[in-house]
């Protein structure tokens, strides 16, 4: 169970780019993983080892653990901060066809099956029956908010710009397993886990219909394989200890963006309106009596 603090207490979410601050407070598990990590960057890892240093790469700084994210998943939030979202999400991943078609350029011929599955992210993104961005207009919309707004850049935070640029940036210049690893391990891998939490509140609490609120459930199930698939390429195309340390730091990377992004929409939006977000379980103890 979640509150939010009362005015004057500080915020005690994590420090977002500590990665020494992990949520859990496993800072010993994490170290470990980093000098494991480190002891292997020598050698080539193998698929099942790599798999697992990926995995750990976002350990502590999961979106899904952010002030913003469990406030929505404890239903905490009210509709004008869904517009806030939606508007900085629009920002962040309107772009995605983008992002997509760089990487899609810089993908050799002779990793088709890379280059096929970008073809069908792409696909998906903008020539689908419902275009991803036009489902979350359809939720903004639904929560007051109009497209006029959700579409002008003016209205997002310099965190959703400095996003958008990031994800332009690691899909232009870097190889193409690497800015894999950031987008689509790094940062559309974590999607369902946020989704999961966040989708049934929608519906349970907040009574949005399932077709105001397609965008999520649509992307639980989509981005889960698009994630998958991310990993396989990643695994399969990082054949050198160099690219793996590559894709490693990027994963922690986006995992770190990530966070502080989804951390600065409640500090922006919703801590001048509820005050700042602890854990019920932090809370000083009531009085009896």
């Amino acid at each position: 169970m979640y509150t939010v603090a009362g005015a004057g207490d500080s915020d005690l979410s994590p420090a977002p780019f500590n990665r020494n601050n992990s949520y859990n407070g496993n800072n010993a598990d994490r170290e470990h993983n980093l000098k494991r990590q480190e002891q292997s960057m020598a050698e080539l890892m193998s698929s099942s080892e790599f798999r697992v240093a990926m995995e750990d790469a976002f350990s502590g700084t999961m979106a899904k653990d952010a002030s913003f994210s469990r406030a929505w998943a404890a239903g905490k939030l009210h509709k004008q901060h869904f517009v806030h979202w939606a508007t900085n999400h629009y920002h962040y991943i309107g772009p995605f066809g983008d992002y997509l078609g760089l990487m899609y350029a810089n993908t050799p011929d002779h990793a088709r099956d890379a280059k096929d599955f970008l073809l069908q992210n792409m696909y998906e993104e903008e020539l689908s029956d419902d275009r991803h961005t036009d489902l979350l207009i359809r939720f903004a919309e639904a929560c007051g908010g109009t497209r006029e707004h959700v579409q002008d850049r003016n209205n997002a935070m310099p965190f959703a710009k400095g996003m958008q640029g990031w994800m332009y940036y690691v899909s232009g210049r870097e190889n193409f397993v690497v800015s894999s690893a950031a987008l689509i391990v790094g940062l559309e891998s974590q999607v369902p886990s946020i989704y999961r939490a966040q989708y049934p509140t929608l519906i349970n609490k907040y009574r949005f219909s399932e077709w105001e609120a397609e965008f999520f459930d649509l992307h639980i199930t989509s981005d889960e394989i698009h994630g998958e698939r991310g990993y396989q390429i990643v695994l399969k195309y990082a054949d050198t200890p160099e690219l793996q340390q590559r894709c490693l730091h990027f994963v922690r990377e986006a995992a770190d963006m990530r966070f502080a992004y989804t951390k600065a929409l409640y500090q922006t939006y919703v801590e001048p309106d509820l005050g700042p977000w602890v854990e019920e379980d932090e809370r000083e103890p009531a009085l009896v009596g």
